[in-house]
């Protein structure tokens, strides 16, 4: 007969054998407990200041990691602290557990209770809880498949009494077995096919749910003459491929654009091409024949009317739709894989590639050209992190990376201030790489509490700054009909952010100029070293764009 143990730890227990890859949170007296049995169960736990921060650090971790991240809080209060976080990991749909403390379900007069889980629910989360002491492995379980197998955000509340009670130690019996790949229906392979061989200009659209299919989706392209790219936050997926377009949306470069819209068939291949990918539609030409390949059902069309829905594994379509063609087509055709084709995207896909008037001054650096210097300086294995603002297309399009786990970008729910949070966690997640924030001031200033976190884990990060005094995107976007006064809500004093960073243990280097950034280049020394055991804050105090060019496109969704 096996020994009893307390809840709290068995919830813990349960969670480090199914293989729980780290632990993020701020500790109070509701997670004290299970927090402390996942870190001697063997889990590394990263303490935040903030719990805002801890949930988007275990976002990107799972992003990057391909394993389970954790988040824990405490009750009320410790929860609702981190819903923002939760928001965006529920919207980007993260296999992720926040593993968060509740009151009694008597204690109806607690200062903490809260409607916990109509909380997770209103955000997109999936709400869990441990029910009793007898189920507590059960709950754990069943909490930990639907985050893995449904891709869900789960938030699994463990009520006070409950968490003290103790139960049988059942903890071996928790299990999760892989689920079995979805294959494509025959008949849509065949349609697929038609669509495809019919087509003259196809181009295929790799989204997160395309990023283990790489191979697979570039052996169809190349059989099938299309040109390949990305949505975003699948950028890198197909580097080194000489007809890959990079990243496809409102931060397409003028080629890239030009190359999309003038499709005839387009497949987005785990894409939703929504209105960030596909600019609106507006990608999207009259005429064109749209496909969506997805493992749900739900996502088939859920974003814009397509031509034909398939339902299935990425990898399991593209090689079966192959499989197909060849049957009809042995060998591969050119259509839009023409060396030509090549030749321009090679020469305008980046848009770090494209002439654009530097806009600098005597005291402020064009971000275009102050990004452009950075890609060639830094280190080429590295990990992009980008917040949200009128900046981001800067790092996202100038910072080249390695592959598909080297940018990570929470943006689907738009919230400004998680960058700095999600560099932390993608770092941890790919340590031997180099991690690279992009994030504007006011973005950098609302999350900053967490550069005392890297600087305590002795991270070498590169937060690079693009410091304009001002909530840039409403700046732009308001500028026209407002006046200076209007306008004032959304624009700030001049902030030495760099010697802030320097009273958080970093070093800080403010760049006004190209030649400023020779300032930058021991720290790259001693982290090429291996020595470098601090973060570096560049404080790029930057010229103004007018309005970078993919605003326009965001502000079209308000």
């Amino acid at each position: 007969m096996s020994g009893q143990v307390r809840v709290s730890a068995l919830v813990g227990r349960t969670l480090a054998k199914l293989g729980v890859g780290h632990v993020f949170g701020v500790v109070g007296s509701g997670n004290f407990d299970v927090t402390g049995t996942l870190m001697a169960e063997g889990i590394a736990f990263t303490a935040a200041r903030h719990e805002g921060g801890a949930a988007t650090m275990a976002d990107a971790y799972t992003r990057m990691s391909g394993k389970v991240g954790v988040v824990t809080t405490h009750q009320g209060c410790g929860l609702s602290n981190a819903i923002t976080g939760i928001g965006e990991a529920a919207k980007s749909r993260t296999p992720m557990i926040v593993l968060t403390a509740d009151t009694q379900a008597a204690a109806i007069r607690s200062n903490f209770k809260i409607d916990q889980d109509a909380l997770a629910r209103s955000v997109g989360a999936v709400a869990e809880r441990i029910h009793s002491p007898a189920t507590a492995v059960a709950d754990t379980v069943r909490a930990f498949r639907t985050a893995v197998n449904e891709r869900r955000t789960v938030v699994l509340s463990l009520p006070l009494d409950i968490q003290s009670a103790t139960a049988a130690d059942e903890v071996g019996a928790a299990v999760v077995p892989q689920p079995p790949k979805v294959r494509p229906d025959a008949g849509a392979v065949e349609q697929l096919v038609a669509l495809i061989s019919a087509a003259e200009r196809p181009v295929f659209v790799a989204g997160r749910g395309g990023r283990g299919a790489r191979d697979e989706i570039l052996a169809l392209a190349r059989h099938a003459g299309a040109l390949v790219a990305t949505s975003a936050v699948a950028s890198g997926l197909f580097n080194g491929e000489a007809h890959n377009l990079g990243i496809s949306g409102g931060f397409s470069s003028p080629a890239t654009a030009e190359f999309i819209s003038s499709a005839d068939l387009i497949v987005g291949w785990g894409c939703a091409l929504n209105m960030w990918t596909m600019r609106h539609g507006r990608l999207i030409s009259s005429g064109t024949k749209v496909v969506q390949v997805d493992v749900e059902d739900s996502a088939l069309g859920a974003n814009r009317p397509i031509t034909l829905g398939v339902l299935g594994d990425s990898a399991l379509t593209a090689a079966d739709a192959l499989s197909v063609l060849a049957l009809s087509q042995p060998e591969p055709v050119e259509k839009y894989r023409t060396e030509a084709n090549a030749l321009a995207i090679k020469q305008g896909s980046r848009w770090r590639d494209v002439q654009t008037e530097d806009l600098s001054t005597a005291t402020s650096i064009d971000p275009r050209v102050l990004t452009r210097e950075l890609d060639s300086v830094l280190p080429a294995e590295r990990i992009v992190a980008v917040d949200s603002g009128n900046f981001m297309g800067y790092p996202s399009q100038y910072l080249a990376v390695p592959d598909e786990f080297g940018f990570c970008f929470t943006q689907a729910f738009q919230a400004i201030g998680l960058g700095l949070y999600t560099a932390i966690g993608a770092a941890l997640a790919q340590p031997h790489r180099l991690p690279v924030l992009g994030a504007g001031d006011g973005g950098f200033l609302m999350g900053i509490s967490e550069l005392e976190t890297a600087a305590r884990l002795k991270m070498p990060l590169v937060c690079i700054v693009y410091n304009d005094a001002a909530y840039g995107a409403e700046v732009h976007h308001f500028a026209s009909g407002h006046s200076e006064a209007e306008l004032s809500s959304v624009v700030f004093p001049a902030t030495d952010i760099a010697a802030i960073a320097r009273g958080f243990g970093a070093e800080g280097v403010t760049v006004r100029t190209v030649a400023d950034l020779e300032a930058v280049r021991p720290w790259i020394a001693a982290y090429e070293a291996g020595t470098q055991d601090r973060p570096l804050v560049i404080d790029a105090k930057i010229a103004s764009d007018g309005g970078s060019w993919w605003l326009a496109e965001a502000f079209q969704g308000h």
